[in-house]
C-alpha cells in the first residue's frame, strides 16, 4: 500500500471511496462524498493534507483536512475528515495509515491542532482527546466526547475557543 497526496485524476475514485465507505442505504449517496467535492470546489481542502491509500494501483482509502478556525485564529487548526476506506479494505490498517500520515503532514506544515468529529474508541489511539479538555468549544454541544482534538508540535494553550469548520460542513 502506498499513501500519497491526491491528484486531479483521483477525484472520481475519492468520491467513490466515500460513497461506498459511508453508504447507509442502497442508491443513496452519503453526505461525505459530496462534502469532499465541495471542500475542494470552495478552496478549503488543504492539498498537502488530502491523501489517498493506493493498493494494486487502485485508490482504496482517502483522508483530508480542511481549513478551520479556533476563536479568531484561522491557521492554528485544521478539521480532519472525512476518512473513508472501501469496505473490502476496512479493518486492515488502511485507515490507521491514513490518519498517521495526515497527522504527521499537518504537524510538518506547522499547524497546532487537528480537530475532528469521530468515535473516541478509534481516534484515541492516535492521541485525540475530547476537545473540551483543551478548551475548544464544539460547533454543536451535543457532539460531546465525539468532538476531539490532537495537539501537534506547534500547539499553544492559547489556541482555544470556539471551533468553526469550513463552510461546506454547515451545508451538509
Amino acid at each position: 500500500m502506498l499513501i500519497r497526496r491526491e491528484t486531479p485524476a483521483d477525484q472520481a475514485a475519492i468520491h467513490a471511496v466515500h460513497s461506498e465507505a459511508f453508504r447507509r442505504e442502497p442508491g443513496v449517496t452519503p453526505v461525505e462524498a459530496p462534502l469532499v467535492d465541495e471542500l475542494r470546489e470552495d478552496g478549503d481542502l488543504i492539498n498537502p493534507l488530502s491523501l489517498v491509500a493506493v493498493h494494486d494501483g487502485a485508490v482504496v482509502g482517502h483522508v483530508c483536512c480542511s481549513r478551520a478556525r479556533i476563536g479568531d485564529d484561522p491557521a492554528a487548526a485544521v478539521g480532519l475528515g472525512p476518512l473513508g476506506v472501501l469496505p473490502a479494505h476496512q479493518a486492515g490498517g488502511v485507515g490507521s495509515a491514513l490518519v498517521h500520515a495526515v497527522v504527521g503532514a499537518a504537524d510538518a506544515l506547522g499547524h497546532g491542532l487537528v480537530v475532528l468529529l469521530g468515535e473516541p474508541a478509534y481516534y484515541s489511539r492516535f492521541g485525540f482527546v475530547e476537545a473540551a479538555t483543551l478548551s475548544i468549544a464544539s460547533p454543536d454541544p451535543s457532539w460531546g466526547k465525539y468532538f476531539q482534538a490532537r495537539t501537534l508540535a506547534a500547539y499553544e494553550p492559547t489556541q482555544a475557543g470556539a471551533f468553526e469548520y469550513a463552510p461546506a460542513f454547515s451545508r451538509i
